[in-house]
């Protein structure tokens, strides 16, 4: 599976490449009991095995950017921004949705 809604930062620069995502995952959302805030923040697809193949699979950044096709920068700026909506949702009890 691709992820293809990836967008440029700004006007200039080539577009990205697409990520590779050998299995993508089955669940769907994650909701705290009880939820304590209404909003909602969306890990994107491509954040979501950036961390998987990091954190939980031990792999280096370089070893998970070739896995996914991309390079190993796209990868560290992928598992920052998805550590960062994971302890955003775990510390203020909000729902966490995996985007499409």
């Amino acid at each position: 599976m691709t992820c293809g809604r990836r967008h440029r930062r700004g006007r200039r620069g080539r577009l990205p490449k697409q990520v590779t995502i050998p299995n993508p995952v089955k669940t769907q959302k994650f909701i705290p009991q009880p939820a304590i805030a209404t909003n909602t923040i969306t890990i994107e697809p491509a954040e979501l095995e950036a961390i998987r193949l990091v954190d939980l699979e031990g792999l280096s950044q370089e070893q998970a950017g070739t896995k996914m096709g991309v390079s190993r920068g796209t990868i560290w700026r992928l598992v920052k921004s998805a550590r960062m909506k994971v302890a955003q949702a775990l510390t203020e009890g909000q729902q966490l949705n995996v985007g499409e």
